[in-house]
């Protein structure tokens, strides 16, 4: 569970905890209520009310609520990149939905994640903070608890996340590096699909980078492909499928958006390999990878040729 801790300062002496904690620490409106509510607040190892004042020493400390997810238990293989008390990584499988739906009720990634959190001892509400498409790989951003969500929230807003996927297109992509600058949304509540979508109709800004990797060629009929990455300067559904079939280059295997190389992969060719953010807790730079998985290298490899 997280815990965070504060020692008094000369300054701090006569001061009240709760104004303490206010300033030393940004907790939401809702978060200090629950903090409240639950007696989670300790001068001294002593749990104390936040009218209460500080000396000079003393060690204050704040547990976060225990909350637990109750997703049904399932042995969905999870590969872990990175886990502390307060986030999880996943590198995500294709073929997986991240979370139950109607659709999909069970056999989802939170279904994995809670067996690793009952074999693991461990109790936290699933926060998912980006998301992934089913048929997407790559690294899967989990918060264990409320304050690691907003703050990680916040540093999106603030675009100081980063977040970097690599893709196989079709054609051959002739700048070597440029922005897509186009706003994206639902022409209908009916339809799956987004698409760029004017402002005034709905769409919402959204921008992603380009950058040519390597241009490819299928040894057998000719036909050119390319291989990108992509950083997300916003984050919405589909945003990468949607900005790249906009330019006339959808992704290998994206069937959804017109493509018809099933025959070269089984899904979208697109992998989340890269995320960088601050830690939300201990303030440290937090810097992750996922190589490319097996179906994508074999694709870039036979194209190649």
């Amino acid at each position: 569970m997280a815990k965070f801790k504060y020692i008094a300062s000369n300054e701090d002496t006569g001061l009240p905890i709760k104004k303490i904690i206010r300033s030393q620490f940004n907790f939401s409106g809702r978060l200090m209520g629950q903090i409240k509510r639950g007696n989670l607040v300790y001068r001294n190892g002593s749990p104390v009310p936040g009218w209460h004042t500080v000396d000079i020493g003393d060690i204050i400390t704040i547990d976060l609520p225990e909350e637990r997810s109750d997703f049904a238990p399932e042995n969905i293989p999870l590969d872990i990149v990175y886990e502390d008390d307060d986030l999880l990584v996943i590198n995500k499988q294709n073929g997986i939905t991240v979370h139950p739906t109607k659709g999909c009720p069970n056999h989802t990634i939170a279904n994995g994640i809670m067996t690793h959190m009952l074999n693991s001892d461990q109790s936290f509400k699933i926060r998912f903070i980006n998301r992934l498409d089913t048929d997407t790989s790559g690294l899967l951003l989990v918060g264990k608890n409320s304050y690691s969500q907003n703050e990680i929230a916040k540093q999106m807003r603030a675009g100081t996340v980063e977040k970097h996927y690599i893709a196989v297109v079709c054609g051959i992509i002739s700048e070597d590096e440029f922005i897509i600058d186009k706003p994206i949304g639902r022409p209908s509540p009916d339809e799956i699909r987004r698409s760029v979508l004017d402002v005034d109709l709905g769409g919402c800004p959204s921008r992603t980078k380009v950058n040519v990797l390597e241009r490819l060629q299928h040894p057998l009929t000719g036909e050119h492909f390319t291989l990108v990455e992509l950083k997300l300067l916003t984050g919405r559904t589909h945003q990468i499928r949607v900005h790249m079939n906009y330019i006339g280059h959808t992704l290998v295997g994206d069937w959804l958006y017109g493509d018809n190389h099933g025959d070269l992969i089984g899904r979208q060719a697109l992998h989340a390999c890269r995320l960088s953010l601050t830690h939300p807790v201990t303030g440290n730079p937090l810097s992750l990878k996922s190589d490319l998985p097996e179906d994508i290298s074999k694709l870039v490899g036979f194209l190649s040729k």
